[in-house]
This record gives C-alpha cells, structure tokens and sequence, in this order.
C-alpha cells in the first residue's frame, strides 16, 4: 500500500478538506475506518462488572456560567481499581464533559470529540453551536451503543457556556445517545441520586461560580457518603476532585490548591453538622 509520500503534491490536501462532512469521525471512518475505536465488535462474554468504572459527576450553572465537578474513584466491581482517575475533560474553549461508566471508553470518546470539535473549526472557520455540540456528542455515544449493550456503557455529561444566553447549559444522555437538557443542575454516575438530592437543597439561582463550586463539592461529599463506587476527597494522599468553572472568559480547570482550600472549608463544617448544610423550610 502506497505511503503518504508516494501520492501526488497537493492530494492529501485535497483529502484532508475535501471530505464532504465536517465531521472528523466521518472523515476517518471512510478514509481508515481502522483508527477508529471498534464500536461493533461482539464480545464473547460481557466484562462490564471486570474494567475500571468511573463515577460521579455533578454540574450546576451560575449567573454568568457553569460549573462541572467529579469526583476521582474508579471500581471494578467492589474493588477499587484507581483513586486519582480523572472524569472532567476540556473539549473546547467553552465546553466540558464528564464520564460516567467504563473509564476507557470514556476516556477515548471524550479525546475523540475534542478533536472531532476541532475539526469542525478549523474546516468551517468558526465553532459549532451549543445545540451543534450537544447533537455532535449524542451521534458518538449512539455509536456505542452495540458495547454498551454488552456492558462497556459510557454515558455523559456535557456543559458549555452559551454566548447568546450569557450563561451556562447542562445536558444529560440516555445510553442510546438521547440528549436532553437540565435546567440548572444535575448529576450521573452511581452516586448521582444522593448528589441529586444534595443540590435540590443547595442550589439557589443566581449564585456565584463560588457559591456553586462549593455547592457541588458537598453534593460529591454526600454522593461519597452514600455511595461505596463515589470516591471522596482524600486528604491523606491529597487527591481532590476535579472541578471545572466555563463563563464567558473560558474553560478553567481549577488548581489542586484551589479546589483543596473549598475541600478544607467543607470539612471544618461537617466536624459541626457532619449531614452537611441543612436548607431552610421557608
């Protein structure tokens, strides 16, 4: 099979802009379907229960923006197979997203869709849309969706800052790609019920992106106190949660020396009240 080398000046240019979609994944898949993860392959005996799970993730817009946190434990099974995974990805300049289910799937369709979103801007000149962004992500998990019929699920979370609103925008994911979006907040992954039900009295709108970090690592707290498979922050080896703050300046992954000193203050009020914060009836 003849290298790139051996075609003719300006043909792998025509290749590469050529395609006929802004789509990177369609691109690959009919130029060297090979590269791309196998989606289709039928697995002898399902090994859901036997690989690395990732879990919980919460996420909650402010006035302004959105913030995306997740806890750092990865289980198979009952076992812990890694205490400092990381589950928040950076997709784009205003976009994240947080996996919940087999880590490595995850993991490669969260690079995937990076450059998948990439790729669209550099052929079209400007960004998809939030809309565009979610949809685009929804085709990648629907693609999945013979593995995660076999046990390998990866269902995520996605949150953008949308300039038009001049806020922030969460959505959610059935296994089947369905994206639906959250108003406000919301939480996947195994201790997402407890997470949930922590925001349902914490959340007040028009928050500041302070208010709502600290918001969301006591919902990941109470996920962890709830849920065996949610990792909490371990102070001992140091390892705290992701947390994501996007506004209209941008993506920022907050530093381990940010996110420990809201870690520290969360745990010098739970020596006191140990249920964490109780919201007011009226």
């Amino acid at each position: 099979m003849a290298s790139h080398r051996d075609l003719p000046v300006g043909l792998m240019d025509q290749l590469f802009h050529n395609t006929g979609s802004s789509s990177f994944t369609e691109f690959v898949g009919s130029r060297a379907p090979g590269l791309l993860p196998v989606r289709g392959e039928i697995l002898a005996t399902p090994i859901g229960d036997q690989v690395p799970h990732a879990t919980t993730i919460v996420a909650a817009t402010f006035a302004g923006g959105v913030v995306m946190a997740g806890d750092r434990r990865a289980t198979s099974g009952n076992i812990i197979s890694q205490r400092d995974v990381e589950k928040v990805f950076r997709t784009d300049d205003y976009s994240c997203m947080g996996i919940a289910g087999t880590a490595s799937t995850g993991i490669e369709m969260a690079r995937l869709y990076r450059v998948e979103l990439e790729h669209y801007e550099k052929l079209e000149g400007r960004t998809l849309s939030v809309n565009g962004k979610a949809n685009r992500l929804a085709a990648m998990i629907r693609g999945n969706l013979g593995m995660a019929m076999q046990g390998l699920v990866v269902v995520p979370l996605f949150a953008a800052y949308d300039a038009e609103r001049d806020g922030g925008r969460i959505f959610s994911y059935d296994v089947a790609g369905g994206p639906y979006e959250r108003d406000r907040f919301d939480a996947i992954g195994s201790g997402s019920i407890f997470a949930r039900g922590a925001l349902k009295k914490l959340y007040r709108d028009g928050m500041s992106a302070d208010d709502t970090v600290m918001a969301l690592i006591q919902a990941l707290y109470d996920a962890a106190d709830d849920d065996s498979a949610t990792g909490g922050p371990d102070v001992t080896r140091k390892i705290w949660p992701i947390v994501s703050v996007i506004d209209a300046d941008g993506f920022r992954r907050l530093s381990d020396d940010e996110v420990a000193g809201y870690v520290e203050q969360m745990l010098e009020l739970r020596l006191i009240s140990p249920d964490g914060p109780i919201a007011p009836l009226r």
